[in-house]
């Protein structure tokens, strides 16, 4: 294993030091005998500097390759290949997703030590927000708008797409509490089969938080969001998980990649996600009403809707869906940091800045400007 110094993007805009080693030679020589793509390696020519798992760029002879490794406790060979088989599929339909690599079994996951590998050919297109956090807002609506309009396509070639609900909740994005009559009550039925959370939540008023910062945000969507279709989708929908080609009005995307938070929810829940995650500048709040890039919202909204059609009342629900859309996820990552990488003070920041953070957020000027945009928008 290597012991380079790697740093990677920390909760507070910073740098941080990695919780997973860096991807060494020494490892990529272990893989080689599982993945003959990886025969001929010479270097590791980047490093990812995202946090939750550890990935590189790995140069062979055969040209470069695209290495990514999780701790086996947050994905083991069965939960990476959910996500492996929603990409095949997107790519029957002729989606431009990353391309997997099998290994010699015909495994595109494989396990190996307290480790589980998934490896891609590299992809072209330009990297452009290759370094940028899931939080940053994109620099150009004309990449918003292309990014809505590649959403839909998603979500149009996913309709002919049916399998579970993922295995595991570690790190995937869900919309089944918020879906719930009662999402307490949710919660409270799902502990028993997540410890790590459970634990965590152990003599904190949890039930409280929930009751006063969610439940009023909840009580708008009624059950609106219960009637709508199941569709497996992306779920981590910002412009850093898309390579692109063309600049300016003639921006398009080139390629998705990193599937890693994707499961059965809905287009809605996936388009307010991606509004969420690209049209806020979660990281500089206190910049008050500059933090909310409403024409970033609105670009992604009609970039979606020149493909997919949405009538005035999905829109009203998509901004009814925005204080909420992350409550599944930001609770995976309580877990995550309790149970994955031991870090009381990032699962604290987790709960109180993300989960509970973001929707108090929209209270705020800025948070109800973006909603009612989007409302005006319908």
């Amino acid at each position: 294993m290597s012991t380079l110094q790697h740093r990677v993007q920390g909760l507070n805009n910073d740098q941080v030091a990695a919780d997973w080693p860096a991807i060494g030679m020494d490892e990529v020589h272990a893989l080689q005998p599982h993945f003959a793509a990886l025969r001929g390696a010479t270097t590791v020519r980047w490093h990812s500097p995202r946090p939750m798992s550890a990935a590189a760029i790995i140069d062979t002879d055969n040209g470069p390759v695209f290495l990514k490794r999780h701790h086996r406790s947050v994905r083991d060979a069965v939960t990476l290949g959910e996500e492996h088989r929603f990409i095949a599929h997107l790519a029957t339909a002729s989606l431009p997703v990353v391309q997997l690599l099998a290994a010699a079994d015909g495994a595109t996951a494989i396990e190996h030590g307290q480790w589980t590998y998934e490896l891609h050919a590299l992809a072209a297109g330009d990297d452009r927000y290759r370094d940028l956090p899931s939080w940053v807002p994109p620099t150009s609506v004309h990449d918003a708008r292309a990014a809505g309009g590649m959403l839909a396509r998603l979500h149009q070639a996913a309709a002919s797409y049916q399998a579970p609900q993922r295995s595991t909740h570690m790190l995937v994005a869900r919309d089944d509490l918020i879906r719930s009559a009662d999402p307490i009550t949710g919660l409270q039925q799902q502990l028993p089969a997540r410890p790590a959370l459970a634990a965590w939540l152990a003599g904190k008023p949890w039930q409280q938080q929930l009751q006063q910062h969610l439940l009023p945000w909840h009580q708008r969507l009624g059950t609106r969001l219960a009637q709508q279709p199941r569709l497996w989708t992306h779920n981590d929908w910002h412009v850093s998980n898309l390579l692109w080609h063309g600049q300016g009005a003639h921006s398009e995307v080139a390629c998705v990649f990193d599937f890693g938070l994707a499961s059965p929810t809905s287009a809605l829940f996936d388009l307010a996600t991606a509004i969420e995650r690209n049209a806020v500048a979660w990281l500089s709040l206190d910049d008050g009403m500059a933090a909310v890039h409403t024409d970033i919202a609105l670009a992604l909204l009609d970039g979606y809707r020149q493909q997919q059609p949405l009538v005035p009342d999905q829109v009203q629900l998509l901004a009814d869906l925005l204080p909420l859309v992350h409550l599944d996820f930001a609770l995976s990552e309580v877990e995550y940091f309790h149970a994955a990488t031991g870090s009381p003070a990032n699962a604290d920041i987790a709960w109180h800045d993300f989960l509970l953070g973001h929707a108090q957020w929209f209270h705020s000027p800025a948070g109800q400007a973006l909603l009612q945009a989007l409302r005006a928008a319908a």
